[in-house]
């Protein structure tokens, strides 16, 4: 079955019905030539975001960090006060948001949000600054700084049994400041958001074998072009999907 032709759910009514500011995640890596066979299974009723058509949308963050890699380390080592800052940008309607993400209870994500100058995506500006202020106790928002761009194309599906959301990224691709690139356009990545109950999404993926992963697009995409970093937590993930490809693209 094609994501295609799912039976679409506007965004109002996404939201409506499937929003999620405090949830769960779990996140799964699935081969783009096997995507297809496997959400072939999806539950009767399961709907996709369509916008005036467009059923595939194009992402762009800049995660911002300081100096010495606090947000990074902070989700390496585990640490209750980490945090993420990172602008999002949705190419296809031009807005852009700033967004602080960081622990709730029980493995939940929190993340709060404002809207931010679409054309400058890579600066936090006063605004941004007092915000972040605002939602971060230890860190002073004026050592933040760009670090890293991430792009991708994002179908939204609608599970209605959960009424939850999960999202299929596809053309995913790594920027760092410095100018080092990774790309993994055979590859796609299947995030469930749902509360502390697994979705039926989550049970399809696990009827095919695969698994949560430890995935985050910012420290993932850090630790696989920066070997040098700690990186324990995401081992299996850059051992099996993002080292490799970072060898073909050298050798």
């Amino acid at each position: 079955m094609s994501l295609d032709t799912l039976d679409p759910i506007g965004l109002d009514e996404l939201v409506e019905v499937a929003s999620l500011q405090t949830r769960v995640d779990r996140k799964y890596i699935v081969e783009r030539d096997e995507l297809d066979t496997i959400l072939d299974g999806l539950e009767e009723g399961t709907r996709m975001l369509d916008i005036d058509g467009t059923r595939s949308f194009g992402y762009e963050s800049v995660y911002f960090d300081t100096a010495g890699l606090t947000s990074y380390l902070g989700a390496a080592h585990r640490r209750r006060r980490r945090f993420k800052v990172r602008t999002r940008t949705y190419v296809d309607s031009a807005e852009c948001y700033l967004e602080v993400k960081t622990p709730g209870a029980r493995s939940a994500t929190v993340k709060d949000r404002i809207e931010h100058d679409v054309t400058l995506p890579d600066e936090l500006g006063a605004e941004g600054e007092e915000y972040a202020a605002e939602m971060l106790d230890e860190i002073d928002p004026a050592e933040l700084m760009p670090i890293m761009r991430t792009s991708y194309r994002r179908g939204t599906l609608y599970v209605p049994s959960s009424r939850s959301r999960a999202t299929v990224d596809i053309d995913l691709a790594w920027q760092l400041d410095t100018g080092e690139t990774l790309e993994l356009p055979h590859l796609a990545i299947v995030e469930t958001k749902s509360g502390s109950t697994p979705s039926a999404v989550d049970r399809l993926l696990w009827q095919h074998h695969r698994r949560p992963v430890s995935l985050s697009k910012y420290a993932t995409g850090m630790a696989a072009l920066i070997p040098a970093l700690p990186s324990n937590k995401w081992a299996p993930v850059l051992r099996t999907w993002f080292r490799p490809s970072l060898e073909r693209v050298s050798s």
